[in-house]
């Protein structure tokens, strides 16, 4: 079983300053993992990074939660690329080297 620490959501939302809806709504959207144990919310430690992120985002750049939800899937797909460009390097290098 994983031992995941977990950030109860008041706690975070104060930290970082931001409303709890906004959490909320990165839920609602599938962006964001919130965990309920004992009608508490709680924010997995896996996800700080991530949240942090859009956070930033919504802060600083002033995006919505629509321009998050389309940046957070671009980005996914460019690392997707660079993953499968790095396995066709390495298949390509094998099959170089069998020559």
């Amino acid at each position: 079983m994983s031992t995941t620490t977990l950030i109860p959501t008041n706690e975070f939302c104060t930290w970082h300053q931001v409303e709890y809806t906004f959490i909320s709504s990165l839920h609602d959207a599938g962006l964001v993992e919130i965990r309920v144990i004992d009608q508490s919310e709680y924010i997995p430690e896996t996800e700080l990074q991530k949240l942090e992120k859009m956070i930033r985002l919504h802060q600083d750049l002033e995006i919505n939660i629509a321009g998050i939800e389309a940046i957070t899937h671009l980005l996914e797909r460019v690392e997707n690329m660079h993953e499968e460009m790095r396995m066709l390097r390495n298949k390509l290098m094998r099959y170089e080297g069998d020559q």
